[in-house]
């Protein structure tokens, strides 16, 4: 009897454990359903879709005469829904070889029978997300909805677009670190990195699924919210002088061979900069834009800091230009420190004015210690009035910091302000160097260079840029005359004459540093670097520039012989093509009564301009901006020359400079051959624009 006790009380104790067991599992189930349910559907549901991020087509960046100079083209990855149900296994059996027909003749990446193949093994294993092609353009696309099974239409056909945004630079290195880049979470570069945000516009939203292989497919055809467009930058650059500049430099780097080069062409009333050119060997004979050392890199300039020191000087009243000034014929000490000049001087005496043109280093150091010795901060002081010493706060990020010794530092020392004098113990950039120039010329107003006019968005203009004064006066009037009949002088009778043979009057001071060479310092394999800077023309200052060359090797390493010409190149053709800057065009020509000349198809402005500069009569037939020519007895009749868009443009009859500027702009790139006008163009006018296609021109 015991045992059957003891039997039927195990069997219970079981019956009670299953029981517990059971209900703990019926109430764990309860909880997951009804307590936490939401919490996991949402988890599910976010491991196989979720709202992902939709680029925006990213602005443009244009030039200050309406060149693209940095655009966003679309790029489409094209994808195929293999096993959409309107794909019925007869039409694909039917269609599959043709469209792989014509994905072979369009990709030439694959065989026939390779897309064939894979085309029947993605349906085969039931893919929805099928790669097609990576990188398509905009007319391989409209082929591709032109093919077998995909011309079914939108929802039919299997094809799956989508859009991504490949940014281009149409004029290639042109600018290129000044126009820049933006990476997210790298530090941003140039024009694209300062206005990222307005460029960038605004991401939208597209409602994706996580497919096998961990693949993310839209769920729809449309974006849930729409992107919004980038706006568009209006540079101060110009394409034209950006192009010359940049060659002239990379023309006498190669020459020089060279280690770098910057060139800067600032306007000078408003500080605009109209082509700003940064040059590093990448190997022998081969340079390219790297670094924008035009504004980040800062170093010793040496001898054309010697403006900054004089004007100084001549606003203390500590010399005059005709003051004399003991050189010792380019040798003297200072504390046991040898200063010498560059060059053998052989009077032992000089004026000051001498001194600036033959740009001693000897008189500069010699007159400035005798004014300063006692009171060096008062030196200093002079050069911060100048506006130096600090930033300017360009619109573009990466400016390197000025730096020049103070009384008070560490390492003032008892000949650092002669050598300060003359361009070392300091730091500073070739466009803060420039904008020193720059506001000589321009009456003594410093502005800070300008790289943007405007931004706009969807043609509207949504904020503007004014010029920027950072000095409102540097120093008098007297002493800014006296600046300028130095800067002068450097070019007729000192170390820049070979810029005395410009037809207009050119301004500026040469400079040549030696290049401190690591822990060795200033001994060793000695480095130099050679510059010039100024503005031209000289009695009415239309533009200021700087151009530096670093580590020439070719036994020619001084301002005047190495950077000098660059100048002068650059100056030269700038000023052939900017008639407003000319002095007495109509006192140039003499023109025939009997004979009414004849304009090329061009600009309606600039060529009214010729006429009126030429005293002749002509009846303006039209508002446009381009025009053609028709004699009149003795005048001439302008008519309108139509450039329509969306089509390929005649340009027949116009200057190549006038040519590129219209197929350019109008997304063609130009070849010409010849010279003169042109005569003959490879597309014919009014055939359909393909953006990015070559157009021959024919000149004679």
């Amino acid at each position: 009897m015991k045992i059957k006790t003891d039997i039927l009380l195990r069997v219970y104790v079981a019956y009670a454990v299953l029981f517990l067991f059971a209900f703990a599992i019926v109430f764990r189930i309860c909880q997951l359903q009804f307590v936490q349910g939401g919490k996991w559907a949402k988890m599910a549901d976010s491991l196989t879709t979720k709202f992902m991020n939709v680029e925006a087509v990213r602005g443009s960046i244009y030039s200050d005469d309406g060149s693209l100079i940095a655009t966003s083209m679309p790029e489409y990855e094209i994808r195929m829904d293999v096993n959409a149900d309107p794909i019925t296994d007869e039409i694909f059996k039917d269609k599959v070889d043709s469209l792989s027909r014509s994905l072979a003749n369009l990709f030439q990446d694959k065989t026939t029978d390779e897309y064939i193949r894979s085309l029947k093994k993605a349906r085969a294993e039931g893919q929805r997300y099928f790669l097609v092609q990576r990188k398509v353009d905009f007319n391989e696309l409209k082929q591709l909805k032109t093919f077998p099974i995909f011309n079914m239409g939108r929802y039919k056909g299997g094809l799956i677009v989508l859009q991504k945004n490949k940014r281009i630079l149409p004029f290639k290195l042109l600018a290129s670190r000044t126009i820049g880049y933006y990476v997210q979470d790298v530090k941003p570069v140039g024009l694209e990195g300062a206005y990222n945000e307005y460029i960038s516009g605004k991401t939208g939203k597209r409602l994706m699924q996580r497919i096998a292989g961990g693949v993310w497919m839209p769920v729809n055809d449309d974006v849930e919210i729409a992107p919004v467009d980038g706006s568009d930058i209006i540079s101060t650059l110009n394409v034209n002088i950006q192009d010359v500049a940049q060659n002239a430099l990379l023309k006498q780097l190669v020459a020089q061979n060279a280690g770098s080069g910057t060139v800067i062409l600032m306007e000078v009333a408003t500080g605009e900069i109209r082509a700003i050119a940064n040059l590093q060997r990448v190997a022998p004979g081969q340079y390219e834009e790297k670094y924008n050392t035009a504004i980040g890199s800062a170093t010793e300039p040496g001898s054309t800091f010697k403006l900054a020191s004089f004007l100084v000087g001549l606003e203390d009243k500590k010399f005059d230009l005709d003051d004399t000034v003991d050189v010792s014929k380019g040798y003297r000490v200072f504390r046991k420190r040898v200063m010498r000049d560059s060059h053998t001087i052989k009077d032992k005496g000089l004026t000051m004015q001498a001194v600036f043109e033959q740009s001693s280093n000897v008189g500069t150091s010699v007159a400035i210690w005798k004014g300063y010795k006692d009171q060096p901060e008062k030196f200093v002081e002079g050069l911060e009035r100048l506006g130096l010493g600090k930033k300017m706060g360009i619109q573009i990020p990466g400016e390197a910091r000025p730096h020049f010794k103070h009384t008070g530092d560490k390492d003032w020392y008892g000949t650092t302000l002669p050598w300060l004098s003359i361009g070392y113990e300091q730091t500073i950039t070739p466009m803060q160097t420039l904008c020193l120039y720059n506001a000589v010329a321009n009456n003594g107003r410093m502005v800070a260079p300008k790289f943007v006019k405007e931004i706009k968005h969807l043609g509207k203009t949504i904020e503007k840029f004014d010029t920027k004064v950072l000095v409102e006066k540097i120093v008098s009037d007297e002493t800014l005359d006296k600046a300028r009949t130095l800067l002068e002088g450097v070019v007729q009778n000192g170390s820049a004459k070979v810029l005395s043979t410009s037809v207009f009057p050119i301004a500026g001071k040469t400079g040549t540093a030696q290049i401190a060479n690591g822990k060795l310092g200033y001994r060793g394999n000695l480095r130099y670097q050679a510059s010039f800077c100024g503005y031209f023309p000289a009695n009415n200052p239309k533009y200021s520039m700087i151009v530096v060359i670093n580590e020439p090797t070719n036994k020619l390493y001084y301002g005047g012989a190495v950077a000098a010409p660059v100048f002068k190149e650059v100056a030269d053709k700038v000023y052939a093509t900017q008639l407003e800057i000319h002095q007495g065009v109509e006192k140039q020509y003499a023109l025939n009564p009997k004979e009414v000349p004849m304009a090329k198809v061009g600009y309606r402005t600039e060529t009214e301009y010729i006429y009126n500069k030429l005293g002749i009569s002509y009846s303006d037939k039209t508002k446009g901006n381009w025009v053609k020519i028709s004699q009149q007895d003795n005048s001439v009749v302008m008519n309108e020359a139509e450039v329509p868009e969306n089509v390929v443009p005649s340009v027949v009859g116009m200057s190549l400079q006038d040519a590129i500027y219209i197929l350019e702009n109008a997304g063609l790139r130009a070849v010409a051959r010849g010279s003169g006008k042109v005569v003959g163009q490879s597309i014919s006018a009014g055939s359909q624009l393909v953006k990015g296609r070559f157009i021959g021109l024919e000149l004679r």
